[in-house]
């Protein structure tokens, strides 16, 4: 099968290509405007794929809120380009969203079942997002959270958690970090062999959370990294307020698996990100 990916260069997009290997079409901001319905459609409709996969979002939350136009753009009316385009030419649809559809304010682990109440912009624009993906017909919304991966976030200049702990530690003799966050760490490696699993055995269309078993805080996790990595350095605990300099984020959104097996711990993830990490390190 025919994989066109969107988002080819991001973290998830990385993993994403060494998962499916050759049968991929990496896809980045240069050569698709998700935008732009015409150019979308004109580009999914030459490849002819059997499935999409959108990794690409518009998701600093400060940015968001500070250009909800583009995000909107982005992050809903993207996503209601791609699906329309999948229904032309009868691809399946995998869209990837987010943990920040929810408000954070349920005192257990989110299924795939609960309702999004999101808190900010990048939230909603992704929960808009969402509503339009079924229009493709076959799909799959993958809501994940606390990705961490070789590739790192290009958003956030090629980094992510566990990348800004292991580089803060070289500088810092105390690290502060939120304790009262929780959500799932998540690799994304792990990430994208569930997704390839979901389109090979045709699991049937629907919502599926797909984030490493193990709901923490930040700081747990922080403590985690420094404890495998070998690293002796304090980590003091941070308290966060759910609104902070005038945008809002969910405090609480662990998610939880219930239509599709859960992935490992993220404790094992992590063992196996930071050994090939080290490898990855040596090589470049």
């Amino acid at each position: 099968m025919k994989i066109l990916l969107i988002g080819a260069d991001g973290q998830l997009g990385f993993e994403v290509r060494r998962a499916f290997g050759a049968g991929v079409m990496p896809l980045t901001h240069k050569d698709i405007e998700v935008s732009d319905p015409a150019q979308t459609a004109a580009v999914i409709g030459s490849a002819a794929p059997g499935a999409v996969i959108n990794t690409a979002a518009y998701h600093s939350v400060p940015e968001c809120e500070k250009n909800p136009e583009t995000a909107f753009r982005v992050n809903t009316l993207g996503a209601r380009n791609i699906a329309l385009a999948c229904v032309q030419t009868g691809a399946r649809f995998v869209h990837i969203s987010t943990d920040y559809v929810f408000d954070g304010r349920k005192p257990a682990p989110y299924t795939e079942e609960d309702i999004p109440r999101p808190l900010n912009t990048y939230g909603v624009s992704k929960a808009a997002g969402e509503f339009f993906v079924p229009v493709a017909g076959r799909y799959y919304i993958i809501r994940t959270s606390g990705l961490f991966g070789i590739r790192g976030c290009r958003a956030k200049d090629g980094k992510n958690f566990v990348k800004t702990m292991l580089l803060a530690a070289k500088t810092r003799p105390v690290v502060e970090v939120s304790a009262n966050v929780i959500s799932n760490p998540t690799y994304a490696r792990d990430a994208a062999r569930k997704i390839k699993m979901l389109l090979e055995e045709d699991a049937p269309s629907g919502v599926y959370h797909i984030a490493n078993s193990g709901p923490c805080s930040w700081y747990e996790f922080a403590r985690e990294i420094f404890r495998q990595a070998g690293i002796a350095v304090e980590v003091k605990p941070r308290t966060e307020t759910e609104e902070a300099e005038g945008i809002k984020r969910p405090l609480f959104t662990p998610l939880a698996s219930v239509k599709t097996e859960p992935l490992r711990h993220w404790k094992e993830a992590l063992g196996d990100y930071l050994g090939e990490e080290a490898d990855f390190a040596k090589e470049e």
